[in-house]
């Protein structure tokens, strides 16, 4: 089996070119376009970049499938990859350089709370007027006040944190510690802990943090240990989220570990060991894309196949997937020749929209497509049980 290295370089010339050509088509029809630019900037490197790579090649597997079949009403879509390196100021440099492009008509599957809200918080979305499609963050501040421009696909961090609780309260923990990353995307996850445990009268005994793009946790093992937690929350990344578990056992904590949505267990497993990571409870925020109970997840395990470089099947690519069979409906009831504007109004007529097995509910008044959360944990072998 193929490892994302091996897949990596060719992501990097896609990236030198600023562009994918990916043909989209199948049963849309129409007549004769150019093309439909639409541009991702996902973190490719640093210490998101194995979830980047898998973000890119989730979108990349249906686009190229929808390319093999016909086009959206005749038009092809240039898929634009960017590598911010999941830094927010690179976030917002480079989507502004892509809307300065009036062909770019959508953005899809953007990382990162911070960075997301950074393009809010200096209005580069509602100036740029373009849809950013299946942010994969959860962050609360993206969600509440409503924004028009932001297509949700997932369920929130406080949706995620309250399932987690809700978890830990059923199984008779009371003495919860939260480990978090010290920025928008930690603290959002933070606020959701803190709300799901205040409504079981409950309280934290201790929060610890560490600093964005690093792995640097020791501070945090040493006073969450201290402090004797019966259950752990992680809000927190791969790395610095391998870096824990390790680290935690390793001077013999032994509370029960949980973590949101966006880590990679395959990743962890890698990166820490099975010894550190047994037992790790994931939170998941779309269904679960290893068995074939859903036609979607058996459309996406076919296309990953086909066109997946032999990369394993994982939530990160198959939420991005999904993301892309959004983003592709959406262009198909904009028309033949979309826009910015057009996008918006036909990506918000998805009321109670079929993927597969799942469903996306939006309108003019909810971008929030989903609230679908279950919790897995690593197994003994390091797959993933639910």
């Amino acid at each position: 089996m193929k490892t994302i290295a091996s897949i990596l370089p060719v992501l990097r010339r896609a990236i030198a070119s600023s562009a994918l050509l990916l043909g989209l088509a199948g049963p849309f029809g129409g007549s004769q376009a150019a093309e439909i630019s639409i541009a991702q900037v996902a973190p490719l490197s640093g210490v998101l970049a194995s979830t980047g790579q898998q973000m890119v090649l989730g979108g990349k597997i249906y686009f190229a499938w929808v390319n093999d079949n016909g086009g959206i009403h005749g038009a092809r879509i240039k898929h634009i990859v960017h590598d911010d390196a999941y830094k927010v100021d690179e976030t917002v440099r480079l989507t502004r350089e892509v809307l300065a492009d009036p062909d770019v008509v959508a953005l899809f599957g953007y990382a990162g709370t911070a960075n997301v809200a950074k393009l809010l918080a200096d209005g580069v979305l509602d100036a740029g007027g373009a849809p950013l499609v299946a942010p994969y963050t959860g962050g609360e501040a993206l969600r509440t006040p409503f924004n028009p421009h932001i297509f949700h696909v997932r369920a929130g961090y406080m949706d995620e944190t309250e399932h987690m609780v809700h978890q830990v309260a059923t199984l008779g923990m009371t003495r919860i510690a939260v480990m978090y990353q010290n920025d928008a995307f930690g603290k959002a996850g933070l606020a959701g802990v803190e709300a799901a445990v205040a409504k079981r009268q409950m309280r934290l005994v201790e929060t610890a943090t560490y600093e964005r793009n690093t792995d640097q946790v020791q501070e945090a093992v040493k006073k969450i240990h201290a402090a004797d937690p019966q259950a752990i929350i992680m809000i927190s990344v791969n790395r610095s989220t391998a870096a824990f578990a390790s680290q935690y056992r390793t001077v013999g904590g032994g509370a029960q570990l949980y973590n949101i949505s966006v880590v990679d267990p395959a990743e962890l497993v890698k990166l820490a060991g099975i010894k550190a990571v047994h037992g790790l409870g994931i939170s998941q925020v779309v269904p679960f894309p290893f068995g074939a109970n859903k036609p979607v997840v058996r459309e996406y395990q076919a296309l990953l196949r086909k066109y997946g470089g032999g990369q394993a099947p994982s939530y990160t690519s198959f939420e991005e997937f999904l993301g892309a069979k959004v983003l592709v409906e959406g262009l198909r009831r904009a028309g033949p020749s979309p826009t910015r504007a057009k996008l918006v109004k036909g990506l918000e007529s998805m009321n109670n929209f079929d993927l597969g097995g799942t469903s996306i509910q939006y309108s003019p008044n909810n971008r929030i497509g989903s609230r679908f959360v279950e919790v897995t944990v690593i197994g003994g072998a390091g797959k993933l049980l639910r």
